[in-house]
């Protein structure tokens, strides 16, 4: 019986090990999009905005369409003044630019609201608060209920935390030009990347999403998502896909996915940044990458048979598998955390050279794979010192590995169907005037004992002999120990 169980552990870490190659592996595909495409796309982008804008001169009101920019808020006392004002400082006409501010809150940010709201009608700003007497489907409902009320053709959506520049929309509506683009998507800077080591090594991270993945995907027509802000989506389009909806919780995937299914494009901008606040905890980090990823897994579910039944190629539908089932990678690094010992433990301690070779393969593949994606992102938008940003990929592997076993159990209730609410990511906006607390669990215990586990797992495999895989475990420890005590001390730390 015991020989048994060894056995279909060693299976699982096969088929774990597997899954995990062909994540790295994709990494090169990506990088093969992104060159590709991306000067004769860049090109292509400034040159609509150069002729867009000697149409339209700051001085001039005609031709331009009505715009209502959405900031969905919820207790966000630290923020809230500072991204109404960016939005109320847009180079735009103020009777064609509308101001939707969607306030959920339930303490004092109701009143710094309504001050600021007043501040700026005075200036003549067209500025709305639109409150809801029940919260139902959290950022989604919120979105959803303001759309009556929301006067422009287009709707450009920012999250609190982001601050955009004043010419913010002259630079995105220009690529409105093809009638059937119906989201034109701006690129995340960082406003506090120098906090701590945790948000820069994030800044890596962030960025080899928006330089490689998304400037890859938009330029070859594949599959794109909306990052939730920083965006400007057509009306039509969104009304055309359905909506927002509240079923998934990453709603502006699920939206991203509707519309072009239904034969919208989506563009991304990648010269447009918008700096935002990066998480700034543990727990904060760990919340949200936990909400993207069950979110994500939701929308696969939702979506991804109609994916496969559509006329997309085939090419198109593999990507789109790895974009909306990204977060299983966190499931496989955690079966082969979890079976490495057991595995060991098959071959009765012994493990021929070649099967050590084979194991170690998809390991370093899924190591570097994603290695190489960041490192070229960093070169690729920092040119003058992306060498000594590289140097932070140590450290966000291992936050990587260590929020695998958080990102499992999101993964495990999105399959399952277990339902949970939008708990939105703590913002300090650089300042405390008040301090919001990610809901405190025992993920973090858990954390600490598989790094503890993983600590009895190298020791077997060096007592063994066995040192190539010792650098795969290690990184495990120090990401489970780093991920846990941190979080275990933010959750003990007096409010």
């Amino acid at each position: 019986m015991f020989h048994w169980l060894l056995d279909i552990a060693f299976y699982l870490y096969l088929t774990a090990s597997a899954g995990l190659l062909f994540y790295g592996l994709n990494c090169y595909v990506m990088l093969l999009f992104f060159q590709r495409q991306v000067k004769a796309t860049q090109q292509r982008q400034r040159k609509l905005e150069q002729t867009w804008n000697e149409a339209h001169p700051l001085s001039s009101e005609a031709g331009l369409p009505k715009i209502t920019t959405q900031l969905p808020l919820y207790n966000e006392l630290n923020v809230a003044e500072r991204a109404i004002r960016a939005i109320a400082a847009f180079d735009y006409p103020k009777r064609l630019h509308q101001i939707q501010v969607l306030d959920d809150s339930t303490d004092e940010t109701c009143e710094l609201v309504d001050r600021i709201a007043t501040e700026l009608r005075a200036s003549g700003i067209w500025i709305d608060v639109v409150r809801r007497e029940v919260r139902h489907g959290y950022k989604a409902g919120a979105l959803s209920d303001a759309m009556p009320a929301a006067h422009g053709e287009f709707i450009a959506i920012f999250d609190s935390d982001f601050v955009p520049s004043p010419d913010f929309l002259r630079r995105l509506l220009p690529h409105f030009s093809e009638e059937k683009t119906g989201l034109v998507q701006a690129r995340w800077g960082h406003l506090n990347r120098e906090e701590s080591l945790l948000t820069r090594a994030q800044s890596v991270g962030i960025d080899g999403h928006f330089a490689i993945e998304q400037t890859a995907r938009s330029a070859n027509h594949l599959f794109l998502n909306f990052n939730g802000t920083a965006g400007i989506w057509r009306r039509s389009t969104i009304e055309d896909a359905g909506g927002w909806t509240a079923d998934t919780l990453t709603e502006d995937l699920d939206l991203s996915y509707r519309a072009q299914l239904k034969g919208w494009h989506l563009e991304y901008v990648p010269h447009v940044v918008v700096p935002a606040e990066l998480p700034g905890t543990y727990s904060a980090f760990k919340s949200q990458q936990f909400r993207w990823a069950k979110g994500s897994i939701q929308t696969a579910v939702k979506l991804l048979p109609q994916v496969f039944v559509s006329e997309r190629s085939r090419i198109t539908k593999l990507q789109s598998i790895f974009h909306l089932c990204h977060y299983f990678a966190h499931p496989l690094m955690l079966v082969v955390a979890l079976l490495a010992l057991p595995s060991l433990h098959h071959f009765g301690g012994t493990i021929h050279q070649s099967w050590l070779i084979a194991c170690s393969i998809p390991l370093l593949a899924s190591t570097f794979g994603p290695a190489v994606l960041y490192s070229i992102s960093q070169r690729y938008l920092y040119p003058q010192d992306w060498f000594g940003r590289i140097a932070l990929l140590p450290v966000l592997m291992v936050v990587g590995f260590g929020i695998c076993l958080s990102n499992t159990r999101a993964v495990l209730e999105a399959i399952m169907g277990v339902k949970s609410g939008f708990v939105r990511t703590p913002k300090s906006g650089g300042k405390q005037s008040k301090t919001y607390r990610a809901r405190p669990n025992a993920i973090p215990l858990l954390e600490i004992c598989a790094g503890l586990y993983c600590i009895i797992s190298l020791v077997g495999f060096m007592r063994a002999g066995y040192f190539g895989i010792a650098p795969f475990l290690v990184l495990y420890i120090l990401g489970f120990l780093t991920v846990g005590l941190s979080s275990m001390r933010e959750q003990l730390r007096p409010a």
